[in-house]
């Protein structure tokens, strides 16, 4: 075992909490429904940018490059100034969902570039221009420009000129569990001197202004310079851990205290508690404001004050210590340059355990930078909708609409972890469907976090005690698909293969709540009870021609090809986790009989509907659509050629003989249903393999649709990218989906890019990019099936070349192009970067990821939130399972796993 992988271990048998602290600040609190008061939920401007410096957080804190204790009880982070822009740079500066042309959008540069899954050695880079941040060009030009414009970025405000920035890098190295080494590396890029302050901060979050002041921590200054030290007095908050930890600070900074109160004078024009305030060391530094900063050298907030000029290309480094000790009679800093040198060390080995060896320099770094994001996007979140909706007792009582208002529902809901957020600054609270698709590469590194996370979800503070799993903060009550079971199924698969041993507790934990939730969406999503499923919007915001979150202007309902393919999915998964239990506890056979049975219904339910309804198979056009169905009894399937159509292929699994002949109850059950209801299972499911002993499979396309699918997935002309499979078909490119309701026309149009509606905020876009989740589950569907039809099984690709290959060829394909996004092409340019020139050429730039949430369906460029290595991340297994495919293996290879764990 590495030293990281005894980390890891330790950790999960409690023996040393080495996961204790950890990058679990946000990049955004403000404009968080969370901090959201106002009577209508206008969470945009409630609690806007400008509040932040000001005014102290309810729920969870931000910083720059920071970090947090799991309880976020203490937290240090980055402060910046330039001696140029109006304020300290503390935080990531971003557009609202109201000022961006595309919705919310962060106008920033900073990049994760290293962590061990046990936070033992993290690495973080921000580009800070020494020019005056142009925070008001950015709002104002981006208002300006409408929806078919692009987004106007930093870059384009020619702050970055000349290289006129400086490169910040911080990092952390845990000696102890509760010793941190912090080294923070600055650069200047540019051609000349410029001036710099550094302020690296640390502070309390506000746990004592909601109704109980006794219980205030308290820092102080307990050594001065040469290598000053701050003091944190913890035990007015917790009487369990150690008292006191201390802040080393080397060189012979200022030290800055002041309290972390809200600036209500500056705010709202009234009295202040304090007359220190949050932003007292902002106006201190930036303003000269000797009396903002307490004299006596106390507070919840305090800063080590670094001035410095440096010359061009110079570096500075500033160490420091937070730890449990005050290291009396000798320095901090003694063993700090060998003790972070091995955590580096440690990271390199643990990772050449995860990362292929055999892969490019470029590929490594790649999977590398992945992990990162990944593992620095977990963020404490704490949101405790009972008191939200209340209010606290020292603050002003909430408006009475609140009581009726958004996730009003939810009032059991009580979260306070640590979790995997989709991307930090842009979506700062979880979304249930995207942790799913987090899990699956954190189950690499770290797979006690991803089962936590996966089981987290489920438990009865988080889930309703109706069965739905939360979706987001924005709404709870949203319903996102049901990919939990296929992520834990995925997650113990891989968690076996990489120790070993499968976690058949996990399994069986998660298997029970999980029943809980089918069941709400069995009683609650069926609408006729004929096993056809709405749903809403289903995590594909704008796909479709109308919001189907919202009543349809038509009336009557959409019966959802999606919806009702997510769920044959969910019961298929279900049915795997129920036969691998059965294998040692025969009482799950009854349960895979269940629900091998309720997937056989739903699968003829898709094509077969009766004597007057419309199946969701369209024969003639050999694909997959929603079908509307009227207030007066009429219908008719909405042909848009999209991934709703080709989620039915998720619905795909088999059954190995070895595993029917060890359960033969099961294997009855089936048998005959096989025999005596042919009218259910013909073409649709339990179908036998000769070739194959006894193999089954479990699927809702037959063979015939199958191909007919995939000769619209695999043609250029319509889904198929250079980068993947595109969410709408390039068809509707000129052929618009067009339809006239009451006077107003729907439509949908192929756009590959940014959304040119307003759907869902129109930050995010299904009608033509590409997206990694259900591309990667595509890929995964596409290999089940070559598992069962083997290699004579045959598709042209693309279509119309008259180039035959094997859907394995073709899942090992559409990953190749989806991996090539990041990879540097021949030219040495990476798809994902677009034309911007200076990350493609600038060496300083060129080797920096970003995880966009979305990709350009024509040019592979990263669309939409820029840090959203979350689902994306799964880009890094793809890369672990498959290599960066130089060249295609022309058979499925002996012992293939299928889902490829």
């Amino acid at each position: 075992m590495t030293k990281e992988e005894i980390r890891l271990a330790e950790s999960r048998t409690r023996k040393q909490h080495w996961k204790r602290w950890g990058p679990y600040l946000s990049e955004r609190a403000w404009s968080t429904v969370r901090e959201d008061y106002s009577s209508h939920g206008n969470a945009w401007e409630y609690f806007p940018h400008d509040h932040a410096r000001s005014r102290a957080y309810r729920w969870n804190e931000d910083g720059l490059a920071g970090i947090s204790d799991r309880r976020q009880l203490i937290c240090f982070a980055l402060a910046l100034w330039n001696e140029r822009d109006p304020i300290l740079k503390e935080r990531i500066f971003g557009l609202t969902g109201n000022e961006g042309n595309h919705g919310e959008d962060v106008k920033e540069y900073y990049f994760y570039l290293h962590s061990t899954p046990s936070h033992s050695y993290m690495k973080y880079l921000y580009k800070y221009p020494q020019a005056e941040f142009p925070y008001a060009k950015l709002v104002e030009e981006n208002r300006r420009r409408d929806k078919r414009q692009p987004e106007f970025e930093l870059l384009d405000t020619g702050v970055f000129d000349d290289d006129r920035y400086f490169d910040v890098f911080v990092e952390y190295a845990k000696a102890d569990v509760e010793d941190i080494l912090i080294k923070i590396t600055i650069t200047n890029r540019g051609p000349e001197a410029a001036n710099l302050r550094v302020l690296p901060t640390v502070w309390f979050r506000n746990t004592w202004s909601w109704g109980n002041h006794a219980r205030r921590p308290k820092l102080r200054k307990a050594y001065p310079a040469p290598n000053p030290v701050i003091e944190l007095n913890l035990s007015p908050l917790n009487q369990t851990q150690s008292d006191t930890r201390w802040l080393h600070c080397e060189g012979s900074p200022e030290l800055l205290f002041t309290e972390n109160e809200t600036n209500a004078r500056r705010l709202f024009g009234t009295e202040n508690y304090s007359p220190f305030v949050k932003d007292g060391i902002n106006d201190n530094v930036v303003h000269d404001a000797k009396e903002a900063v307490n004299p006596e050298q106390v507070g919840s907030k305090a800063a080590a004050h670094y001035k410095m000029s440096l010359g061009s290309g110079e570096a500075v480094v500033i160490r420091m210590r937070l730890a449990d000790s005050d290291f009396k009679g000798t320095s901090a800093f003694g063993t700090f340059d060998d003790a972070f040198a091995l955590r580096e060390r440690e990271a390199d080995e643990f990772y050449a355990t995860v990362i292929p060896q055999d892969l490019s320099a470029d590929a490594q770094n790649v999977m590398r930078q992945g992990f990162a994001g990944m593992l620095w996007s977990k963020q404490f979140y704490h949101y405790v909708v009972k008191d939200w909706l209340r209010g606290d007792p020292d603050n002003p009582r909430p408006p009475e609409e609140r009581r009726k208002g958004r996730n009003h529902q939810w009032t059991h809901l009580y979260n306070a972890d640590v979790i995997s957020m989709p991307d930090k600054w842009e979506y700062p609270w979880y979304a249930a469907w995207d942790l799913a698709f987090h899990c699956i590469p954190l189950a690499l590194v770290d797979p006690d976090f991803a089962k936590e996370q996966l089981t987290l979800m489920l438990r009865e503070w988080y889930m309703h005690p109706n069965g739905q799993i939360p979706a987001y903060e924005w709404a709870l009550g949203d319903v996102n698909p049901p990919v939990h079971a296929w992520a834990a199924w995925r997650v113990y698969k891989i968690d076996k293969k990489r120790t070993g041993r499968g976690d058949r507790e996990f399994l069986k934990r998660i298997f029970h709540k999980l029943m809980l939730n089918f069941t709400w969406w069995v009683n609650r999503k069926d609408a006729e009870g004929m096993n056809i499923f709405q749903g809403g919007f289903l995590g594909l915001d704008n796909i479709g021609v109308f919001d189907r979150s919202a009543p349809l202007p038509t009336g009557g309902y959409l019966e959802q090809s999606d919806g009702t393919s997510w769920m044959a999915m969910y019961t298929l998964n279900l049915l795997a986790i129920a036969l691998e239990l059965a294998k040692e506890e025969p009482c799950y056979e009854d349960m895979a009989s269940k629900f091998w049975e309720h997937f056989i219904y739903i699968a003829h339910a898709m094509s077969h509907r009766g004597r007057n309804c419309i199946g969701l198979w369209n024969e003639e056009d050999g694909f997959f659509y929603d079908v509307l169905k009227l207030p007066d009894g009429s219908q008719f399937p909405m042909k848009i050629r999209s991934m709703v159509g080709l989620i039915p292929l998720f619905a795909v699994e088999t059954l190995e003989p070895e595993v029917l002949d060890r359960l033969p109850d099961f294997k009855r059950r089936l048998e005959w249903f096989i025999d005596n209801r042919p009218d259910l299972t013909e073409s649709f499911a339990g179908m036998r393999s000769t070739r194959i002993g006894e193999r089954r499979l479990l699927s809702i396309a037959n063979q015939d649709q199958l191909r007919r699918i995939l000769k619209y997935m695999l043609d250029e002309r319509e889904f198929l990218s250079p980068y993947g499979i595109r969410a709408l078909s390039q068809f509707h490119r000129e052929n618009p989906y067009s339809l006239q309701v009451n006077g107003t026309e729907h439509r949908v149009d192929y756009e590959p890019g940014e959304s040119t509606t307003a759907v869902f905020g129109g930050n995010s876009n299904w009608r033509g990019p590409i997206w990694f989740p259900v591309n990667f589950l595509l890929v995964e569907s596409l290999q089940k099936f070559h598992h069962y039809l083997g290699n004579d099984f045959r598709v042209e690709f693309p279509t119309g070349s008259g180039n035959m290959k094997t859907l394995w060829d073709v899942a090992g394909e559409l990953s190749r192009r989806m991996t090539n996004i990041f990879l540097r092409d021949e030219k040495g340019h990476r798809p994902v970067f677009g034309n911007l020139e200076r990350f493609q050429t600038d060496r300083h730039w060129r080797d920096l990821l970003l995880f966009h949430e979305y990709f350009h369906g024509d040019s592979g460029s990263g669309v939409g939130a820029s840090h959203q290595t979350g689902w994306t991340g799964v880009v890094t297994k793809l890369m672990q399972q498959s290599g960066e495919f130089r060249e295609l293996k022309k058979t499925e290879p002996a012992g293939a796993t299928v889902g490829a764990d």
